[in-house]
């Protein structure tokens, strides 16, 4: 059953949120939401902007809350899904969010949207704060080595691409429905932040997998409302006619229910949602160690101009194998090397003497490695057994990773442990900083591991 009055807190507490609130709850029993009686949406007591939580306790397993495929919004159910659907084959784009943004755009100006009191959660999209937003000198300052900056840019980039050669082209041919006076390009700015930060992919059958690209995403009231962290109590369940929030493990009362947006580093957090996770909270961050790094270490290590070369030689062989790229890294999580295979076999390549690498070249790279693949995981155990050519290249790789951001560990460790200065410091100045440490602290953990 939906109960709206239980589902918003009582008292003066909700005051400055309670008619969006209430109207928003009002819709979702109209849209044919089912509530759990025992959770209630909030400002008060969430870690950011609203949030769900228990107003009772809850067990492993209990139902939050059912939300019909009807009630969820998309290109598919928005009220110009027809015209979408005639157009579908010119709103094809990199992204694969055309549609989507197309639909939000017409729905969220629309004074006769379906959708209105959904969209009367967000008073400003820009209160998102995605480092899309942030001045290109404050995101550079602060966010240098992480590499948000460089993520930041092609987004920018691809969306100014996508409204100029797709939106505004199609916004021409209805201008019954659209106007680009009203519907601007940074417009579709906020609401591809919309996106990033609150729609859903519902996941591939495994049959579907190698047979078509990943479903489009799309917006789903109540869902959304539910905050991230890597250590969840709640996961959304898909079936074939709605949606259900389900609880993973029992929930004390007054405790704020989380969702699970992925395993998400704590930079992909930033870009995406405009959040971080302060250490150590975040098990799945990472660090990365761009490809071409270990190739400049290597360059650097080698003494000669006929080493030089065969370095240069080794990395186009590594190319070819598609082990490595320009724009590539590799990726180290706080346990392992995520990125195993393609660091192994650089490694190995980059290490090898001109007679090794002839040979082989000669077999193509395939050899007997049969004890290696046994023992391929890049464990942090495994890390600290590499031969001592292997451990000294990415040693150095590691050292000059850390080269390019601004400030060094110590220096962010005694922000931290600061509680007066870390306080001082603005909301941005903060998530920079927990995506930082932790790369850090993950980088200067390998540099143990093989020095």
């Amino acid at each position: 059953m939906f109960h709206p009055q239980a589902a918003v807190e009582s008292g003066a507490q909700e005051k400055s949120s309670a008619d969006p609130l209430s109207a928003f709850l009002a819709w979702c029993g109209r849209a044919g939401v089912e509530l759990n009686p025992k959770v209630r949406l909030s400002r008060e007591g969430a870690v950011a902007g609203y949030g769900m939580l228990a107003a009772e306790e809850l067990e492993a397993g209990e139902v939050l809350f059912t939300i019909p495929r009807t009630a969820l919004l998309s290109q598919h159910t928005t009220s110009i899904h027809a015209l979408l659907q005639e157009a579908q084959e010119s709103l094809q784009s990199q992204s694969g969010w055309v549609p989507l943004l197309l639909a939000l755009l017409h729905e969220y100006t629309a004074s006769s949207s379906h959708w209105r009191p959904y969209f009367s959660l967000w008073q400003d999209f820009r209160s998102l704060d995605h480092p899309m937003f942030w001045p290109q000198e404050e995101r550079t300052r602060l966010l240098q080595g992480t590499g948000i900056p460089e993520a930041v840019d092609k987004d920018l980039a691809n969306i100014q691409l996508e409204y100029n050669s797709i939106i505004l082209p199609f916004m021409e041919t209805h201008p019954d429905i659209f106007d680009p006076k009203l519907h601007t390009l940074e417009l579709y700015k906020e609401l591809v932040a919309f996106v990033m930060a609150y729609s859903f992919q519902e996941p591939l059958e495994e049959e579907e997998e190698d047979e078509k690209g990943p479903n489009p995403p799309m917006m789903v009231p109540v869902a959304d409302i539910l905050n991230h962290v890597a250590n969840h109590n709640a996961n959304l369940e898909y079936s074939p006619h709605c949606l259900r929030m389900v609880t993973t493990q029992a929930v004390r009362k007054g405790q704020e229910i989380f969702n699970t947006y992925g395993q998400m580093a704590n930079w992909q957090l930033l870009h995406m949602y405009g959040f971080a996770e302060p250490y150590p909270g975040n098990s799945h961050d990472t660090a990365d160690i761009q490809m071409v790094t270990l190739r400049r270490a290597a360059l650097q290590r080698a003494k000669s101009e006929a080493q030089q070369q065969l370095v240069s030689e080794q990395w186009d062989f590594l190319c070819q194998l598609e082990m490595v790229g320009e724009e590539g890294a590799f990726v180290l999580g706080w346990d392992e090397v995520l990125t195993e295979e393609e660091l192994s076999m650089t490694l190995k390549v980059l290490c090898m003497s001109e007679e090794e690498f002839k040979e082989y070249k000669e077999q193509d790279g395939w050899e007997d490695d049969s004890d290696e693949e046994e023992n391929s995981t890049l464990s942090n155990e495994a890390l600290s057994r590499l031969k001592t050519p292997c451990k000294k290249l990415l040693y150095d790789s590691v050292l000059l990773t850390l080269e390019s951001y601004g400030a060094d560990l110590k220096a962010e460790q005694d922000l931290l442990n600061n509680k007066e200065a870390y306080e001082k410091l603005s909301r941005r100045e903060q998530q920079a900083l927990h995506v930082r440490y932790g790369q850090k602290r993950i980088l200067h953990q390998l540099l143990e591991l093989v020095q």
